[in-house]
């Protein structure tokens, strides 16, 4: 497995606590990176030698901010591309956002900042405009992440695509238990592919604060504090791993077959199907279907 980019979860704490969140971000999660976390993954990032872009993400990275700043100072130091994923929760006015901005410019190249109805049910918020302009002047490249609304159970068939900077919803974490049941469903034995994610050659893995190594949230390859990523990168057989392997073969369909798991009729997409089957799994494979943060578990 080659990887050309790492994405760090900074922490799986999160200001809010969204309906489609597949991290189940809240402001009662548990686990954050600290710096020296943070070094240990770049350090083993480094030495890979073909890693070329670091991302921090969340949960919500900017609750931590002088641990982002000094990361982010440090990722671009040793030569990566640097990307943020922030719901900007911060950007309360147009000059607030330039100075939360302000020590990132010329060293983020990607800025992807949250904006639709999971967010803010206020329709004159104002915060992804204020970041647009305040990463204008500060020459931050930006983007904007806008995740559809569920379509209706009783909804006619969609006809097209949505439109143009509109996303999806992947119903698994939180929005399997929050939204599926608003949604058109399929039958379980129609999801035969992972849509999403390419498990075979993954090209870009999650690290989240406890060391997990994510093919996909919740989906473990190892761990970077037990096993250097580059030793786990070099083992990865996708054939023989427990969740990817029947995945590639046939998709959520073959969890439940290979594993004979009970299953409902019907799924919202191949996320939800892959989820449930997953959240069933859990205590044969725990070193694998890890950690409790993704499947909901929160301690107290």
């Amino acid at each position: 497995m080659t990887l050309s980019g790492v994405h760090l979860l900074l922490t799986y704490q999160c200001n809010l606590e969204c309906d489609h969140c597949f991290v189940w971000g809240s402001p009662w999660q548990r686990g954050t990176m600290t710096l020296r976390a943070v070094r240990t993954v770049l350090s083993q990032a480094q030495e890979l030698g073909t890693v070329r872009s670091i991302y921090f993400e969340g949960g919500e990275p900017f609750l931590y901010y002088a641990l982002l700043v000094r990361a982010v100072r440090e990722a671009a130091a040793l030569g990566f591309r640097v990307g943020i994923v922030s719901n900007a929760y911060w950007a309360e006015a147009e000059e607030d956002a330039e100075e939360w901005l302000r020590p990132f410019a010329g060293l983020v190249v990607d800025l992807s900042i949250s904006h639709d109805l999971y967010h803010s049910s206020d329709q004159d918020d104002r915060r992804a405009e204020f970041v647009e302009r305040a990463a204008r002047r500060l020459n931050i490249p930006l983007g904007v992440i806008s995740v559809a609304q569920p379509a209706a159970p009783d909804a006619p068939p969609a006809r097209g695509v949505l439109p143009p900077g509109i996303s999806a919803v992947m119903y698994r974490g939180r929005a399997a238990e929050k939204l599926a049941p608003r949604a058109s469903a399929q039958a379980w034995d129609t999801f035969t592919t992972c849509p999403y994610e390419d498990l075979r050659e993954p090209g870009r893995v999650h690290v989240d604060p406890l060391g997990y190594v994510h093919l996909c949230q919740g989906i473990v390859l190892g761990n970077v504090f037990e096993t250097p990523l580059r030793e786990l990168c070099a083992r990865y057989d996708p054939t023989v791993h427990p969740i990817a392997g029947p995945l590639l073969r046939e998709g959520p369909r073959a969890l439940f077959s290979q594993y004979t798991l009970p299953h409902a009729d019907t799924y919202a997409d191949a996320c939800h199907a892959c989820y449930e089957a997953r959240k069933a799994l859990r205590s044969r494979f725990p070193g694998i279907l890890a950690p409790d943060q993704m499947y909901s578990v929160i301690e107290g």
